[in-house]
């Protein structure tokens, strides 16, 4: 048996400042950048990315690999045109190439799933149609998804079976490559297509509230769980949505595939009915920042493990730019002594640092490029690094990463500030530790983050509290300026506004 294994990967955020290019592929900060046939297997085998868990799976099933290209950016604006051409390109003449080279008996991509593209709104289901004109339609499909998909009808159509993770935050990225490869291989072994059915929800689930770890969105995983097992399923896909990408299928949606039809469509609504049952919970405020930063330090007082601040709306994993200075201003108002901040993204600032080196006070005017609000701070540098380290967390361990020149710095006394030449979301304690700081000692953790900082960072910390500073990744949907949602779709839970 032989699989062929590719994948494209990018989360898009119609409203954020800056676009994705190709050099955002070649750099992506914490994850393996662009790679090529040659070294895909040994490039991808060791990481956290559910391409690992596939190629793991097809080997454990004595199948041979046939490479393609794959690559990762961070979330940020949607894809250019050159850059989705270019590597589109790539991987479907490694496709054509492996065909060639001898029959190919299915194909396995590792794919997001929320990601646009200029020209091609649905990226991922422009990259499958290609896919399936390649391959025609007898050689099956599977692939992976991130549960923030923006799930649509044209990549039910052209792909044979899809497997989204089954947790935020992502922990079992391999796991879903794994089993994106056991659907691949049971159909495969069926002959035939699997019965799909696909069903979208009327209401967009802001991030915040999507954490499988807490009520609601855990309650409707085990709900899905059961529905799977009850009505004997080959795979229930629910995505939750991706809430900041302006085009009509954006939102959270449903996918079953089983070998029978009836038992598709019979999961499918069921599933959707539990959802819509569920709408009211999936409300949830979120703290100003003024207000997340005076109960942090009110808890702290008298924590012995450290209070967490979730920055959301500049989240690097969302398509914020992580250099908004908002969170970083309230803690120098309110003299946040004991407080570290993670990250700002400021190439600028972390190549003066480097250049006046350890123990030197410099003038910076901190982040604000991509919203034109930068910080104006004297900051004492404590460390200068090559921001470059290996991830330990559940979410993404044994991932390299390569933030470039990197900076320790404090603004004012008892504050710190981590400054990265390039962007990633805090989620991982690696982060701190290859700056010398221990996360579990400190008093207050400010994480550029929504949700994937639960995974490493909520077991050490005594409280969590997710706070709103300007940012592109906004908690409310319904605050976006949208203008190609489909009729019908309401902006956030509860509301009875429609598009």
């Amino acid at each position: 048996m032989r699989i062929a294994v590719g994948g494209f990967l990018h989360e898009s955020h119609s409203f954020a400042p800056l676009p994705t290019g190709w050099a955002d592929f070649l750099a992506p900060g914490g994850w393996p950048p662009v790679q090529r046939p040659a070294g895909l297997v040994a490039g991808l085998r060791d990481t956290a990315v559910p391409a690992a868990g596939a190629i793991r799976a097809l080997e454990a099933a004595g199948a041979a690999i046939a490479p393609l290209s794959w690559g990762f950016a961070n979330p940020a604006g949607p894809v250019t045109a050159e850059a989705f051409e270019r590597l589109a390109a790539l991987i479907l003449a490694d496709l054509q190439a492996a065909m060639e080279a001898g029959p190919l008996d299915g194909l396995y991509l590792d794919l997001h799933g929320a990601m646009v593209a200029d020209g091609f709104p649905d990226a991922e289901g422009e990259l499958l149609r290609r896919a399936r004109a390649i391959l025609g339609p007898d050689v099956p499909i599977a692939a992976s998804l991130d549960p923030h998909c923006n799930l649509t009808a044209a990549m039910v159509r052209h792909a044979d079976a899809l497997a989204p993770f089954r947790t935020y935050p992502h922990v079992d990225m391999r796991d879903a490559g794994a089993r994106a490869v056991a659907l691949l291989l049971r159909r495969i072994a069926l002959g035939r297509p699997f019965a799909k059915a696909f069903r979208q929800l009327d209401y967009l689930i802001p991030i915040t509230s999507q954490c499988t770890l807490v009520p609601p969105m855990a309650d409707a995983m085990a709900a899905r769980a059961a529905l799977a097992s009850r009505m004997e399923v080959a795979e229930l896909a629910l995505c939750f949505g991706f809430p900041y990408a302006d085009f009509a299928d954006c939102g959270c949606a449903v996918a079953a595939f089983a070998e029978d039809a009836g038992r598709a469509e019979a999961a499918a609504d069921a599933m959707v009915q539990d959802l819509k049952a569920r709408e009211p919970a999936f409300a949830q405020p979120i703290l100003p920042a003024g207000e997340g930063v005076a109960k942090a330090l009110t808890l702290a007082a008298n924590a012995a493990r450290p209070v967490v601040l979730a920055d959301t709306q500049d989240n690097p994993g969302g398509g914020g730019h992580g250099d908004t200075t908002g969170l970083l201003a309230e803690l120098m108002r309110q003299g946040a002594e004991g407080a570290v901040l993670a990250l700002i993204n400021d190439e600028a600032s972390a190549a003066a640092c480097h250049a006046a080196g350890e123990g030197a006070q410099v003038q910076l005017t901190l982040g604000g490029r991509s919203d034109g609000a930068p910080l104006a701070v004297t900051a004492r540098v404590l460390r200068v690094t090559d921001g470059r380290f290996v991830c330990t967390g559940p979410m993404a361990k044994g991932n390299f990463a390569d933030l470039g020149p990197t900076a320790l710095v404090s603004p004012q006394p008892g504050i710190r500030v981590i400054v990265t030449s390039r962007k990633m979301q805090a989620y991982d304690q690696a982060l701190f530790r290859h700056v010398g700081i221990e996360p579990a000692a400190q008093r207050i953790l400010a994480l550029k983050s929504s949700v994937h900082f639960r995974a490493d960072f909520q077991p050490i910390a005594s409280a969590v509290l997710v706070v709103a500073a300007p940012g592109p990744v906004v908690a409310d949907p319904a605050a976006l300026p949208f203008r190609h949602l489909r009729p019908g779709l309401r902006l956030r839970p509860g509301d009875n506004r429609r598009t």
